[in-house]
């Protein structure tokens, strides 16, 4: 393979796996830019979609429509496990929200393990996933050309959402001081709702692409996802929505520059290598790439 085929086959990777790095990380951040809660019960949500490309594939409905019923799975999973289980603790300290999201991970792997199948399961899922596309020497995967235009989308409809639209403009503003924000009138169980809802949604289109790189599905699926989005919020801002995008897209470009570009001997310490220059760049700039502007209120 030519410099050229191989500079554009690893942007493809970079911008395709970055895409998902950046859905994951905003499913996180826009949920702690409001409760301080790192919802580590986040993964379950990519499970839940999962198993529903797994049970709505079994039908004889086109896959975009199964996508779209996975999709809004992982939604109500998220509105239900807010309204369930963070809703009554949410005056409480932080650790007892993080314990709670602990706990809410267990029981809905535990419920996965029990009613499906603790094995891993394939969807049906079209050729698209497997089949690539060749150009000359260059060979790209339709899936990550997809991927990319998805996620540019999701991005876009995301911003769109926060700018434009008055639930969008209160998330907003619940993010930078949800005290004043309550007492300005807005309802706060409609906009922590709303945030769990779109985190649900990244959850679910994440959960189509990943599950798609991987041809299977179980009851830990979400765990590197949710791991993943968790460093990559970190590394971008915890506090910054455009952090969390730029987290995920640095995260990706790190990932596939390391697995193409590491000698063979040291690629098996690939994660570690990426760790550490996590590490790095987190000891140079410890609130992250991009700082939030705003004041965080003091809570």
């Amino acid at each position: 393979m030519n410099p050229i085929s191989e500079l554009i086959q690893y942007l493809v990777s970079s911008l395709s796996l970055g895409g998902l790095y950046a859905l994951m990380a905003l499913g996180l951040v826009i949920v702690y830019g409001i409760l301080r809660l790192v919802n580590f019960a986040y993964g379950e949500l990519v499970m839940v979609a999962g198993y529903g490309l797994l049970l709505f594939g079994e039908s004889p409905l086109p896959f975009i429509i199964v996508a779209i019923l996975s999709v809004i799975a992982a939604i109500i999973a998220g509105v239900a496990m807010e309204r369930v289980a963070f809703r009554p603790v949410r005056n409480s300290n932080a650790m007892t929200m993080l314990i709670t999201s602990f706990a809410v991970s267990t029981l809905l792997q535990s419920i996965a393990l029990l009613a499906i199948s603790p094995r891993p399961r394939a969807p049906n899922l079209p050729s698209i996933f497997v089949e690539s596309l060749t150009l000359g020497s260059l060979q790209v995967k339709i899936v990550d050309l997809i991927g990319i235009v998805a996620g540019v989308l999701a991005l876009v409809s995301l911003t769109v959402f926060l700018r434009r639209t008055v639930i969008g403009l209160a998330l907003r503003a619940a993010a930078d001081d949800f005290t004043m924000t309550r007492l300005l009138g807005v309802p706060a169980n409609r906009v922590i709702s709303a945030a769990f809802a779109i985190s649900g949604m990244m959850a679910g289109i994440v959960a189509i692409f990943w599950i798609g790189r991987t041809g299977q599905t179980y009851p830990t699926v979400g765990l590197q996802p949710v791991l993943i989005a968790f460093i990559a919020s970190v590394l971008g801002g915890m506090e910054s929505l455009k952090g969390a995008v730029l987290g995920g897209y640095v995260l990706g470009f790190l990932t596939i520059g390391l697995q193409t570009w590491l000698p063979q001997g040291v690629n098996n310490y690939r994660d570690a290598v990426m760790f550490g220059i996590v590490i790095l760049v987190l000891l140079i700039q410890p609130q992250g790439l991009i700082r939030p502007s705003y004041s965080r209120e003091v809570r």
